[in-house]
Formats: structure tokens, sequence, C-alpha cells
């Protein structure tokens, strides 16, 4: 057994720490255009909204379009899907310094460019979190999620420093240009690692279809909807303090653009703490005392730094919350990750991603437009009973512990042999499963029935029912649809062996001499053709 720390056991794996090490530098390219683009945004407008919508534009197409990626994640290979949005995200960089070294940056247009890099940013997070799977085994998910946020929270505690450096005496276009040429490692760290590809006998989901089979997933487990609620208004009201920093460091503080940078080194400096004490405070709380406990902590922060006038305070309140930051959001993702099978499990993310992201935005506009109306520590504060009010929600909607549940594929399923002649469009398919149930059984039945529908939706099945013969009461059939013969093939092939415990639970209630007959049937549609002339079946489609 290693005597690592679980949250270092990752860092076995190489591949795990090839890629680790070289996020660390595109990190802290990113953080080095996050501060030229905030004090860029302080020097051609001032407006406080307009500097808040730098947040914003941001994380607002990862609100947009992380469904779509999350898609693209579950169905396409992760790593290209990786290597093409950092190419994207590279030659966006470099123009955006070109511009910005030729004079010809605007509010708009700069918001135009930060959008770009965010929507890149959708692309890239799905395939990448959704590989942590690939990389490292289940029992290292955990320290390896934590290790992410750390890695870019170590680089936020000196990348903002190095950014206000960089502006300070080189200008915003000198900090974009740094930004473009820290993409290059992750390129060469993803064109290096070949993973293995699993074998998948039966061919991609139409987009569209797989948006919706993740969406449905989603919203049928109640457990991942109670985290994306929470990582929405965690998201909406911490977002206050990184959208409103800038003007804070202007106003209040009374500095320049490496105060900036320093004040947000300090957020990430107490984010690394969080990260660091992340693994010994899930061992002795639960998880919802965590969120609980995080909210109140980075509440009290916002009061503080709003009112806060005093630079050497300023940056000790952005400890508490940087920690509370890395250990809801980390412990949010980790989660999704272990509650959900990794058929779908980049779609899930993508929709947390969606909720937080789409949270911060919201919430950047929000606290922007109000500092605009007022002041910036009036928006801080309205942040700070939002967050209030995310820890109060948890006595009702608790967020739920880490699923020990086996989501891995049962593997069980194999294709029957079939005497007509389908094509894999073939349908619609009609399946019909009877069983004889004893009368003293059917309360126990009717329960397991109710956990079969929410698996057979969630796995994609349409028009469930449960039926009962009236001249053969011990007779019950259950009965559902799928569009075509691969939508069957996949519905079954998507049975994990968590589900496993539900099929034996009803075939031991079954009384029958043999198991639960099987009816597998496609449907046919006859209309009449000319008055009095025979039906005619049409062909399958």
């Amino acid at each position: 057994m290693s005597d690592r720390p679980p949250m270092l056991a990752p860092f076995r794996h190489e591949t795990f720490r090839m890629l680790w090490l070289a996020t660390l530098v595109s990190n802290l390219g990113g953080l080095v255009q996050s501060v030229g683009a905030g004090w860029m945004m302080t020097t051609l407008t001032d407006s406080h909204n307009m500097i808040a919508l730098v947040q914003a534009s941001t994380t607002l197409p990862i609100m947009l379009f992380s469904l779509a990626a999350g898609a693209l994640a579950d169905n396409f290979d992760r790593r290209s899907v990786m290597l093409v949005a950092q190419v994207g995200l590279m030659l966006v960089s470099i123009l955006l310094a070109v511009l910005t070294f030729m004079g010809m940056m605007s509010p708009w247009l700069l918001l135009t460019f930060t959008f770009l890099i965010g929507c890149g940013t959708a692309l890239f997070n799905p395939s990448w979190q959704a590989s942590m799977g690939d990389i490292v085994p289940r029992s290292d998910l955990p320290g390896a999620v934590t290790l992410n946020a750390m890695g870019y929270n170590l680089m936020r505690s000196v990348g903002p420093a190095v950014g206000g450096l960089i502006v300070a005496f080189a200008g915003a276009a000198a900090a974009f240009f740094v930004n473009a040429f820290s993409y290059i490692p992750l390129i060469w760290a993803l064109w290096r690692w070949k993973p293995a590809k699993p074998a998948n006998r039966m061919p991609r989901e139409r987009f569209g279809s797989a948006m919706l089979a993740g969406i449905r997933y989603v919203s049928l487990s109640p457990n991942l909807m109670t985290v994306l609620f929470r990582g929405f208004l965690f998201g909406s009201a911490a977002v206050a303090i990184l959208a409103l920093l800038p003007s804070v460091a202007n106003e209040y503080v009374g500095g320049g653009a490496m105060i900036y940078g320093t004040l947000l080194g300090a957020f990430g400096l107490g984010a690394i703490g969080g990260a660091f004490i992340n693994g010994r405070v899930r061992e002795k709380f639960s998880n919802e005392w965590i969120v609980r406990v995080a909210c109140l902590a980075f509440a009290a922060s916002c009061i503080g730094l709003g009112f806060s006038r005093d630079p050497l305070l300023s940056h000790v309140l952005l400890i508490p919350a940087g920690a509370s930051w890395v250990l809801s959001l980390s412990l949010f993702n980790v989660s999704i990750q272990l509650s959900t099978p990794r058929w779908v499990v980049g779609r899930a993310l993508s929709l947390y991603q969606t909720a937080t992201f789409g949270g911060m935005a919201l919430g950047s506009w929000v606290w922007g437009s109000l500092a605009d109306l007022s002041e910036p520590q009036w928006a801080l504060v309205g942040a700070s009973i939002v967050l209030l009010v995310c820890a109060a929600v948890g006595l009702r909607l608790p967020l739920p512990a880490f699923s020990a549940r086996d989501l891995n594929p049962l593997d069980t399923f194999n294709e029957p042999i079939l005497k007509l002649d389908l094509l894999p469009r073939s349908g619609p398919i009609m399946v019909m499963i009877d069983y004889r149930i004893d009368y003293a059984d059917v309360p126990k039945f009717l329960e397991l029935m109710a956990e079969r529908r929410q698996i057979r939706i969630r796995d994609g099945a349409r028009q469930w029912a449960i039926l009962r013969d009236l001249q053969q009461p011990d007779m019950w059939v259950e009965s559902y649809h799928v569009p075509t013969w691969d939508d069957y093939v996949r519905h079954q092939l998507r049975r994990t062996k968590a589900d496993a415990g539900n099929a034996e639970a009803l075939r031991e209630l079954h009384r029958g001499d043999t198991p639960p007959v099987v009816h597998r049937m496609i449907e046919r549609q006859t209309v009449p053709t000319h008055g009095d002339m025979p039906w005619r079946e049409l062909p399958d489609v």
C-alpha cells in the first residue's frame, strides 16, 4: 500500500503527472491574460458593469455550450476534442495580442475576445474532467480532482501577481502574448498521450439525441439535481469577488494593476490551503457540513472586503474566500463524477458546469449592475446574502454523500438472434416482460417497479408502463418503447452493476417455472389504400 496521502496518489500515474504539469503552465497563462483583460477594461471604461462583464464573458460560453461539449466528450475521442480546443484557444489569444499591440482594442471587442476564449474553455473542460476517470482509477479520482483544483489555484497565487507585473511594465498586449504561448506545453502533452480506446460496439449517438440523453439522465437523478442547484447558487454569489475585484483594487484599496494581481494571489493562496486540507476535512465532516461552512466563510469575506479600505486586511480577507471556493467546487465536481456512469459522465459534468458557470455569468452581470447603481461594497453585501441562502437551502436539500454504487457497465447483455432482418435504424421497438407475482408480494413488486421505471427512462426508454392481466391477476407485464433497434441495444448496454440489484430482486419475486419472458417486437402501421381495397403494410422505418 502506498504511503502517500490520498490527495497525492494520482501522481503515481505518469500520464496524470505529465498533463498536470502542462496544465500548470496553461493556467498561469490564462491567469496572466485574465489580469490583462480585467485591468485593460478599467482603462477603457469607468463602468463597473463593463468591468464585471469581463468575468461574465468568460463564463457565459461555458453555460451556453457545455452540454454540446459534453455530448462531444462522450461520443468522440476526448483527446482529439481537447487538442482542437487548445489549438483554437492559442490562435484566438495570438489575434487578441496582435490587435491590442496595434492599439485597435475597444471595450466590446475585448469582451468578444474573452467570450471566444470562454468558448474554447467550454469545449475543453468536459473532455478534460471526464478524462480523469480514464487516466486514474476510481479510488484516486477525488485526489485527481482536488489536485487539478490545487494546480489552478497554485497558479492563481502567483499568476495574477506575474500578470500585474507584466501589465504594469509591458502593457496588456504582453500579457496576452504570454497566454498565447502558454498553450504549447499542454498541446504537446496531449499529443504525446495515447489513451487506450475501449471497444465500442455501437455507432455514435446522433448529436441532438446525445444531448437529450444527458439532460434526461441528470433530471431523473435527484442527487445530481441537488448538486447542480447548490452549484448554481454558490457560483452566482461567490463570483462577486472575482467580478468586482478590479473595482475594489482601484477604488477602495487605491492600488494599480500590481495590487489587483496580489489580491488575486491572496485568493489563490487561500485556495491552495483549501486543497491541502480538502482530504482531511472530507474524512471528518459530511459534504453538506463542508459546503455550509464554506458558504458562511465566503459571505463573511464578501462583507469584510466590501468595507475594508486597508490593503493588508483586504488581502487577508481573500484567503478564506479562496479556501471556501476550492472546497465547494471540487466537492461538487467529485460528487458528479462518482454518481455518474462513464457513458454519460461528460454530459453530467457539462450540465454541472452549465449550472455553476451560468450562475457565475448571471452573478457577474447582477453584481456589476448593482455596483453601478450604488457602490461595489453593497453589491458584495448582496452576494453575501445569497451565500447565506445557499447555506440555508442545505437544511432542505442537503448535499449527498459520495456514492459508493458500482457504476461500471454490467456487461451481461448479449444481443439476441433475430429471425427478422432488421436494420439498426428499424423501429419503433416495443419490449414487454412477463412476470408472475404472488398477491402477497405485490407491494414489494410495485416498489421495485417504481425504481425500475426510473432506471429505464433514465437509460433511454419511452412510454414505460406496468400492466396487470384482468383474467390472470398474478400476471404483470412491464412494457416500454425505444425508437430503433440500435437504441434498444444501447439502452441495454447502459445498465450498470448497481442496477443489477433491482433486476435480481424482481427475478426472485417472479413465480413462473421459467425466468421472466421478454418479448421484443417491432411496431407495424397499416393504412387503407383505395376504398374497399385491402390494407397494405408499410415497410419498417
